[in-house]
């Protein structure tokens, strides 16, 4: 969803979705990932999707520890999609030197709004019923 949600954004201001992809990857390989085509756009798409899994396993192992995030999954995933914004806005981009957009408050506004919606809720959300059913599972076979 974060991914799509960025390609939407970011058409309207002719910006298409293999520029954001090489855009990512400009984080490992610099300017010129820009003049790799669809692969470095590929690389971009590896890149965004490990962060996005590392994101739901944190939120995963942290439930595992602090069971009130799986029972409160809304307020949660709010708070965790605000969460990675902030990491990765004021420290995985500076530390990849990534020159994106500029930062004002409409772009931050959409951004965490962005991540709230499609980052942190779906990631509460589905650990939330997963390890339910996980628990729920594990109580039907001792009966």
């Amino acid at each position: 969803m974060d991914i799509t949600a960025a390609f939407i954004t970011w058409a309207p201001r002719g910006v298409t979705p293999l520029r954001i992809l090489q855009g990512i990857a400009s984080a490992l390989l610099g300017p010129r990932s820009f003049e790799g085509g669809p692969t470095t756009g590929a690389l971009g798409a590896v890149i965004h999707f490990f962060i996005a899994f590392s994101a739901a396993t944190v939120f995963y192992a942290a439930s595992r520890k602090l069971p009130l995030l799986i029972h409160r999954p809304i307020l949660f995933g709010i708070l965790y999609g605000v969460a990675v914004y902030v990491v990765m806005y004021w420290i995985v981009l500076p530390l990849a030197h990534f020159q994106g957009a500029p930062r004002n408050l409409f772009n931050s506004i959409v951004a965490i709004v962005t991540h709230i919606i499609c980052v942190g809720l779906p990631i509460s959300m589905v650990v939330s019923r997963s390890v339910q059913a996980v628990t729920n599972a594990k109580v039907m076979n001792r009966r």
